[in-house]
């Protein structure tokens, strides 16, 4: 099993389109974020929890499921990076490889020292852009695959029954 470990604030404040979303509204960029680590997951069947610095968010440690990702805010006077490499040693084991995604120079090599893989924030981008052409590319095939209706038409009386549907005929 694969699991990829999210410094969320870090991928946050690393990634253009989350960079300016957090200016404006910063649990926004939060929910983006998830959004895409969703999307991330369902393409690569990776297990994903992201991590985020509680400081930033008011009361004290959660944990909770979204769109199968795990997100967790640390306890109180407990950073991301902590929990970070609290969870890749407690999750690591022979069957199991993790991936850390943070570009904290000094958090790659923690956890690099624990056998997990790093990957910084960049990285993780491109990797996104890719899953999302790789996406697009796929719903275009699903798409040409099926036809517009089960009844061959052609394409003058197909725009009769569309001004038929709308009324305009």
């Amino acid at each position: 099993m694969n699991i990829l470990l999210v410094d969320g604030y870090n991928i946050i404040g690393a990634w253009p389109e989350l960079k300016e979303l957090k200016e404006r509204d910063f649990s926004a960029a939060r929910d983006r974020l998830i959004e895409r680590m969703a999307e991330y997951q369902a393409f690569t069947g990776f297990r994903v929890i992201i991590v985020f610095d509680a400081h930033f968010v008011q009361g004290t440690q959660r944990k909770y499921e979204n769109y199968k990702i795990e997100v967790i805010f640390t306890k109180e006077n407990e950073t991301a990076d902590e929990r970070i490499e609290k969870l890749a040693s407690d999750l690591n084991n022979i069957k199991t490889q993790i991936h850390v995604a943070t570009s904290d120079f000094t958090e790659q090599w923690v956890i690099f020292g624990q056998g997990a893989l790093r990957k910084s924030a960049r990285e993780l981008l491109n990797e996104m852009n890719h899953i999302d052409r790789e996406i697009e590319k796929s719903v275009k095939r699903t798409t040409k695959k099926k036809p517009a209706s089960k009844i061959a038409l052609s394409d003058e009386v197909a725009e009769i029954f569309e001004k038929w549907r709308r009324g305009q005929l």
